[in-house]
C-alpha cells in the first residue's frame, strides 16, 4: 500500500483533500445525538475495504488488477477532471453544512436544515462529491480493484444516508420530508 503514496500525484491530492476535509471540524458545533455504535462500524469497514481496494495495488488476487480501461492521456485527462469535480463539490457541501457537519451520524446542538446551495442539486453532496471523485482515481488508475472500491462506497454512503435521513426526519419531521420528495439522494433527478 506504501507504493500508493510514492511519486503518487492521486495520493498527494488526496492526502491535500483530506488535510482541508478535516481542520475545519473543530469548529463544529456540540454533538447532543449519535448514531448506534454497530452502524457507524459496518460504514467505517465498508469504507476502509473501498480505500484499500483502490489505494492497494498488491492485495494477492491477480483477478482485483484485470485492467478495465485502457491507460492514456484521454483517460488521466477524464479520471484527473472528475477527481477535481468531485472534490470541489464535495468541498462546497461541507462548507455549506458549516458547524452541522460531522464524520458521524449526529444531530448538533442548534442544528439546522441546509437545502441551499449543493443541497438544492441532491440531499447528500458530500457523498455524491466523493463518488465522482473516487470514480475520477479509479479511471485514472484504471484496474477493477478500483471501480469495486468505488461500489463499496456507494454502498457504504447509501446505508450511511439511510440513517442521516431517520435522523433528519426526527429532528426536522415534515420540513424535511417535503425537502425529500423535491430533491433526490445522490444523483439530480434520479436517485
Amino acid at each position: 500500500m506504501l507504493a500508493f503514496f510514492r511519486n503518487n500525484p492521486l495520493a498527494l491530492i488526496w492526502v491535500a483533500f483530506g488535510v482541508f476535509w478535516v481542520l475545519p471540524a473543530v469548529l463544529g458545533k456540540r454533538t447532543v445525538q449519535r448514531q448506534a455504535s454497530g452502524a457507524r462500524i459496518l460504514q467505517l469497514a465498508m469504507l476502509v475495504a473501498a480505500y484499500v481496494l483502490l489505494a492497494d495495488p498488491d492485495l494477492g488476487l491477480r483477478l482485483l488488477n484485470l485492467p478495465v480501461l485502457r491507460d492514456g492521456r484521454t483517460t488521466d485527462v477524464i479520471g484527473y477532471c472528475l477527481l477535481a469535480a468531485g472534490m470541489v463539490f464535495a468541498g462546497w457541501a461541507r462548507f455549506s453544512l458549516g458547524g452541522n457537519w460531522s464524520s458521524n451520524v449526529t444531530i448538533k446542538q442548534d442544528h439546522t436544515l441546509v437545502s441551499s446551495g449543493p443541497y438544492r442539486i441532491v440531499r447528500h453532496p458530500i457523498y455524491t462529491g466523493l463518488l465522482i471523485a473516487l470514480s475520477g482515481t479509479a479511471i485514472v488508475l484504471g484496474e477493477l480493484r478500483c471501480f469495486l472500491g468505488v461500489l463499496i462506497a456507494a454502498i457504504a454512503w447509501k446505508y450511511k444516508s439511510i440513517n442521516e435521513e431517520a435522523f433528519m426526519v426526527q429532528k426536522f419531521g415534515e420540513q424535511y420530508t417535503q425537502y425529500r420528495t423535491q430533491v433526490k439522494g445522490l444523483v439530480p433527478y434520479i436517485w
